[in-house]
């Protein structure tokens, strides 16, 4: 029998399963609750877990050393952690690490700045630069002393010297505390096909219980005004709202609208916010006080104190799927999470998954759609580009009929876009005497040239150089040849065609942080640029009411290689990155460049067909057997001895797994086989959607045990089969 005092303590570190603790003298401890416990020789933050603990003799069981004043964690979360960490098989304790990104955050007190105010009226020496901070307080009390002096165009010390004679009042107040939303405001006026659509979502957050609802519109239907009405419910009703968005370059301007719509700023949570708004973004969603959340994948796992609704914004897209550590889908696990909660989740694209669409044929998931676009605005006009006809020089990449298309819309005064997802100047850099490549030493990748930064790059490991002077298989001396075209090099192009236009390369390398990709996102709007130049990261959700040209310059691009989902994500993006154009009361057009013009990919794009093709290739997946219809799983094993790692491939296969409806494939090279240092093999299990993937991949591995110099992956669900 176990102890009373004794308790399972799981802790944010890579470990299958928690600890056990007594009591001691923190006193009586429930599941949930946060405290601090001795492990090894340092002390760490861990959560009392559910479970009785395996007894264990007194002498060999520390004690608790104190339980925080923190929120515990919910059953629901804790519920969702062992969930996520039983079906995409990683240690609980990982898992939990999500879930506590700042562990600190939420036991101590929030981080505080100070603000001024006017102070009392004394006798000192006058000059006009006192005077105008004196001015600016009074007409804007609240300002921290940077922000005064900055506003008042005076030095630090002017502030201090104010403050220090009492004609300013200094106040401690935390860091950052925007004002409550106010879900009352009105938003913008909604067609009856959005207010159909908006009272749906309202009555299932009021429900209070699970749902999902697939939001189905067409680009600019106007999907983030209808979503917002089910944001209103929640507020109105005192709960917290996450809205989850693909990648941190839509995070600005999400935050923009909600702003505009509800008054006040929603809280951010991504990468790149700085370590104390972070810590004060966790306390402030544990305690309650942060109402709505726009943040990206990682915002789902935090403690929320009474969530009310999920949003998952363009849920098709593949920058949902978390690679790395823990690898899981954010939109499915939203989708569990808001089950565990009992509450509605809004999944909400213009072009949907189609294991969210086959959801809805299975009536698992309630189906709003919206088919036209707000207001006045119209479907661009997609036009092909067959590049087999209309041969481009050599070098060349912008084809005639899309030069022209250029020309005129600069010449009615609007903006273009050229579409390219292919970072950098150039894919590929060989030597023009031997056709020697240059390849990253760590990846079995070629080597990018970033011109503007004059370096070479790997986009899988981070690897750079300068490009060599002489050919390392040849000795030829420059001889090198740049081979394709990155945005950087159309760029260039663009500019030589149009020596006029104001130009704009963005790429995730160009605008990497929220605040730029902001600036450069006012810049468009401001109508500072004429022709931007991009890759995905300009395709999603943007707005840019004067923009009236799209131009694909490879529409081709995704549909090379074995990957099964190709077609889908083709339709998915070409789709999203026509979609930018004619939004407003301008009219749309856009050019795709092909050399595969009776693609069906292409095809149905050009006929805005979306329906077309998602049935054809629904049909095509069934066929095959591949999700939605059937299940997959990958696993990945790696290591720095390639002899080894295709050793324990073999062994692997070896006691794989048979019966009906299961198929093992593989071992094989890894498409990526060398990858940051480590050699790859994969296998990939495929199974009907009835057997239980993940059970039958614990018992699979159970059967090997892996040497210490390989590691291993498991991708249930894979979206990338690098």
């Amino acid at each position: 029998m176990t102890p009373p005092d004794q308790i399972r303590v799981l802790l944010p570190l890579p470990l299958a399963e928690p600890f056990t603790y007594r009591t001691g003298e923190a006193g009586p401890l429930v599941p949930g609750d946060i405290v601090e416990v001795p492990i090894g020789n340092r002390v760490s933050l861990g959560v009392v877990w559910d479970g009785n603990p395996e007894p264990l003799p007194l002498a060999k069981v520390k004690a608790v050393l104190r339980r925080c004043e923190a929120p515990p964690i919910s059953p629901a979360l804790r519920k969702l952690v062992d969930w996520v960490a039983g079906y995409t098989l990683n240690p609980t304790g990982a898992v939990l690490k999500m879930c506590l990104p700042e562990p600190r955050a939420l036991v101590e007190p929030p981080p505080m700045r100070q603000i001024l105010r006017s102070g009392k009226t004394i006798e000192m020496r006058a000059s006009a630069q006192r005077d105008r901070v004196l001015q600016i307080v009074a007409e804007r009390p609240g300002l921290s002393p940077p922000e005064l002096a900055e506003a008042a165009a005076v030095s630090p010390a002017v502030v201090r010297k104010l403050v220090e004679l009492g004609a300013l009042q200094a106040d401690q107040v935390p860091a950052f505390r925007p004002p409550p939303p106010d879900w009352r405001r009105d938003g913008r006026a909604l067609n009856a096909t959005q207010a159909e659509a908006a009272a749906g979502l309202r009555a299932a957050v009021a429900a209070r219980d699970f749902s999902v609802t697939l939001l189905e519109g067409v680009t600019g239907a106007g999907k983030t005004e209808v979503y917002y009405e089910a944001v209103a419910e929640a507020l109105r009703a005192g709960r917290q709202v996450l809205v989850l968005l693909p990648e941190i370059a839509l995070t600005q301007q999400s935050l923009d609208r909600f702003e505009q719509r509800f008054g006040a700023p929603a809280w951010a949570w991504h990468s790149e916010m700085a370590e104390g708004r972070r810590a004060a973004t966790l306390r402030a969603i544990g305690h309650g006080e942060a109402k709505v959340v726009i943040g990206a994948r990682s915002a789902l796992f935090l403690p929320y104190a009474d969530l009310g609704l999920i949003i998952v914004d363009e849920e098709h897209d593949a920058s949902y799927k978390q690679e790395e550590g823990v690898i899981y889908n954010a939109r499915d696990m939203a989708v569990v999470r808001a089950k565990l909660e009992s509450i509605a989740v809004i999944l909400a694209s213009a072009t949907p998954s189609l294991e969210s669409l086959h959801n809805v044929a299975r009536r698992r998931y309630a189906h709003a759609v919206l088919p036209e676009r707000h207001g006045a605005a119209t479907l661009p006009r997609i036009d092909i580009v067959d590049l087999r006809k209309e041969r481009l020089p050599a070098q060349r990449f912008i084809s005639a009929s899309l030069q022209a298309a250029i020309r005129e819309t600069m010449e009615n005064g609007e903006q273009a876009m050229l579409f390219l997802n292919r970072r950098g100047y150039a894919p590929l850099t060989l030597c023009g005497a031997c056709g020697h490549r240059l390849q990253c030493p760590n990846c079995a990748a070629w080597l990018v040239e970033h011109k503007r930064h004059g370096r070479l790059q790997c986009h899988h490991c981070g690897h750079q150089q300068r490009l060599p002077d002489t050919c390392p298989s040849c000795g030829a001396e420059d001889r090198f040849k740049a081979c394709g075209p990155g945005v950087e090099r159309l760029a260039e192009e663009a500019a030589m065609l149009f020596p006029e236009a104001r130009l704009a390369v963005m790429a995730s390398d160009t605008a990497n942080s929220p605040q730029q990709i902001g600036e450069m996102l006012t810049r468009m709007e401001n109508r500072e640029i004429d022709i931007l130049v991009g890759t995905q990261i300009v395709a999603k959700g943007h707005h840019f009411p004067l923009l009236t040209l799209v131009g694909v310059i490879d529409a081709d691009l995704g549909l090379a290689g074995g990957d099964p989902r190709a077609a889908e994500r083709t339709h998915q993006l070409l789709t999203q990155v026509s979609g930018r154009a004619g939004r407003a009361d301008h009219p749309g057009r856009v050019l795709l460049q092909s050399f595969l013009p009776e693609h069906p990919v292409i095809a149905a794009l050009s006929r805005h067909d979306n329906a077309g093709f998602i049935a054809a290739e629904m049909a095509e997946r069934q066929r095959a057997g591949m999700p939605p219809f059937g299940r997959l799983a990958a696993i990945i094993l790696s290591g720095a001895d390639q002899a080894q790692v295709q050793q324990v491939a073999r062994d692997l296969a070896r006691v794989a797994p048979h019966g009906p409806g299961l198929t093992v494939l593989g071992p094989a090279p890894a498409p990526l086989h060398y990858l940051r240092g480590r050699f790859r093999e994969r296998l990939l299990l495929k199974a009907v959607r009835e057997i239980d993937v993940p059970a039958v991949l614990r018992e699979w591995l159970s059967k090997i045990r892996l040497p210490s110099a390989v590691k291993r992956a498991v991708d249930v669900d894979p979206y990338s089969f690098l």
